[in-house]
């Protein structure tokens, strides 16, 4: 059984990622179950996202997935990580975006959002241990999605990222078949481009 959560603010694409991810396992014949956590997305708010997995040909009866569980964490923002990591399952890895979204409690106070402070915490959580293997990956998301040209890939590319850590039984391949049955078609190519410039790097 494999679990994922996908977290971000309403707006980011997390919706879509979870239905991308679904479909690549599903095309595997694995059976698949999400649901989706929403505050006030429309308004910027929390969204999470959870794909249960059987990829050992189990049932999957509960769509949930419960708190130290999650094999992945997808966060498109930081704060939205921080708020999801008792989730992580403790050889977990997250995979978080660096590009920070002021929430509007902060717009209507004196004290700043500060991502790096937030990205700082939870990479000293996850990663303190120099010997063992990283469990926080941080991709930085305006570098590559200026290469990309357009921001509205974010979803493909952290997904990108995810599978790229071999923390999960699916691959690059696998998600460039899952975009070709899941989104638009006008919107195809430009997302399989994200996908090949993700797997060029290092």
């Amino acid at each position: 059984m494999r679990n994922v959560l996908l977290t971000g603010v309403g707006g980011q694409g997390t919706v879509l990622a979870a239905k991308v991810l679904a479909q690549a396992a599903q095309a595997k014949g694995w059976q698949v179950r999400t649901a989706e956590t929403i505050g006030m997305a429309q308004r910027g708010g929390s969204v999470v996202s959870h794909v249960r997995m059987g990829d050992n040909g189990e049932e999957v009866i509960a769509p949930l997935v419960a708190k130290g569980t999650a094999d992945m964490i997808i966060a498109f923002e930081p704060a939205e990580a921080a708020r999801v990591l008792p989730y992580l399952a403790p050889d977990g890895v997250m995979v978080s975006a660096t590009t920070s979204i002021q929430p509007i409690t902060t717009a209507l106070s004196t004290e700043p959002y500060l991502a790096e402070a937030t990205i700082a915490s939870l990479d000293e959580r996850l990663n303190g241990s120099a010997a063992a293997p990283a469990r926080f990956v941080l991709v930085d998301d305006e570098a590559v999605l200026s290469q990309v040209g357009n921001r509205k890939t974010l979803n493909t590319v952290l997904l990108a990222f995810a599978l790229k850590t071999g923390h999960l039984p699916l691959s690059l391949d696998d998600l460039r078949d899952a975009i070709r049955a899941c989104v638009k078609p006008r919107f195809v190519e430009l997302n399989l481009a994200a996908i090949d410039l993700v797997e060029s790097k290092e």
